[in-house]
């Protein structure tokens, strides 16, 4: 027998969004995916899911999202800056109320001492409001990820709730 799994926050995060008739979309880089996957998990998803972007390189971050080469070349994928414009220029492209953006080093390789494995920036834009976090989490490339998700949701319900 397969037990069930609770999306509690997915949930959350989606009557929220229903409740304030907004839409998401997402942008990925580190976590390669596993955002978007995360929100679909939760039945209703279709509702308000736009649709989604991995943008693993530079080209596509600004092909697809319109991120600065400029701001690329100076503070690098993996900075603030970065993050910011992957959010905002998500939202914009997909027409959406609400974008959730991933940058990091999950590892094992592509640190260093000013940008260790484990650092990523997670980029909210909601309702014409951008923040930005940063994170350094510990653990192999699978953990940073998934906290990566964790932390990307968290920081979109609160936003939703008006307490960021």
């Amino acid at each position: 027998m397969v037990e069930k799994k609770e999306y509690a926050c997915e949930e959350r995060i989606l009557a929220l969004l229903k409740q304030r008739g907004f839409t998401v979309t997402t942008t990925e880089s580190c976590t390669g995916g596993l955002l978007a996957g995360r929100l679909l998990n939760a039945a209703g998803a279709s509702e308000v899911y736009k649709e989604g972007y991995i943008t693993y390189s530079n080209e596509a971050k600004e092909k697809l999202l319109g991120v600065s080469r400029q701001t690329l070349a100076s503070y690098g994928a993996v900075s603030e800056q970065t993050a910011l414009e992957m959010a905002q220029g998500a939202a914009k492209q997909a027409g959406a109320d609400a974008a959730l953006a991933t940058t990091g080093i999950a590892g094992p390789g592509g640190g260093t001492q000013e940008k260790p494995v484990g650092l990523v920036y997670i980029g909210c834009h909601v309702n014409g409001v951008t923040v930005v976090e940063e994170h350094v989490f510990a653990g192999e490339r699978a953990q940073v990820r998934s906290l990566s998700v964790e932390a990307a949701l968290s920081l979109l319900e609160r936003m939703l709730l008006g307490t960021e």
